[in-house]
């Protein structure tokens, strides 16, 4: 069976990453060509062995090891441009689901510290919206949806509680995290029109790449099911989008 089209995931790590790229392109899910970013060559690389061992031997899964400075995206968004294994398909999704944590003692942390993390992960995600929504474009054209246009695709940025509200010697990390849910909702606001669905979703408790007996009783998310929610937010159509979602676990305390 032929992929459904083509699913860009930055963050591909073990836990998260790893249960919405099973998803993403197991036949009997999304059916997605994937192409997986991450910032160890390594780590990825056997990510994929074995995303691939549990998929099946039709599944498309490459690898663009990069972090998220702009210019290694880019460099990471050409080769993707360019893939053989890619050959045919349009992009459909892109996921920016990347770790952000600081915790530090106001007065302690230095101006350097502070503006890194926000160009890390505020910058990250601001590259890679760009990134995708050319690539979104190249694919799809520009039509808006009121001139006859269809959806084109969905872009979603994973964030946690950060993004509302925050702790004291939580300052870089609180501001980053809002930051992400602001740029989200100013492209919302731009490429609705046009076809382009951006979500941010707020993961509110831990997530394991499991499906044990902590998620059966609902202490910890399962990563699978982060997964499923993402392709199910992918299928929605013009006529209702979900713009913010919050996603926690039965016990999670709120």
């Amino acid at each position: 069976m032929a992929p459904s089209g083509l699913a860009i995931l930055i963050g591909a790590g073990p836990a998260t990453g790893t249960g919405i790229a099973r998803i993403l392109s197991h036949p009997s899910h999304g059916n997605f060509a994937l192409a997986l970013l991450a910032r160890n060559p390594s780590k990825l690389s056997s990510l994929a062995t074995s995303l691939r061992s549990s998929t099946g031997p039709s599944t498309i899964i490459e690898t663009f090891p990069t972090d998220t400075n702009p210019s290694n995206l880019s460099r990471a968004f050409a080769a993707i441009r360019s893939h053989p294994s890619f050959s045919g398909l349009k992009l459909k999704v892109g996921i920016f689901s990347i770790k952000h944590y600081s915790k530090k003692p106001f007065l302690e942390e230095t101006h350097k510290e502070f503006t890194a993390s926000l160009n890390e992960y505020v910058g990250g995600a601001f590259a890679f919206a760009q990134e995708f929504l050319r690539l979104l474009f190249e694919h799809h054209g520009d039509m808006s949806l009121v001139d006859g246009g269809e959806k084109k695709g969905t872009l979603i940025f994973t964030g946690t509680m950060g993004a509302l509200r925050t702790n004291a010697r939580f300052a870089a990390y609180g501001a980053g995290r809002s930051s992400v849910r602001m740029l989200a909702q100013s492209l919302a606001r731009e490429y609705s029109a046009v076809g382009v669905h951006v979500v941010h979703t707020i993961t509110n408790g831990p997530i394991e790449d499991e499906e044990g007996e902590a998620q059966k009783r609902g202490k910890t998310m399962s990563a699978e099911s982060v997964g499923k929610t993402y392709l199910w937010l992918s299928e929605q159509g013009p006529e209702l989008w979900t713009h913010e979602l919050d996603m926690r676990p039965a016990q999670e305390k709120f």
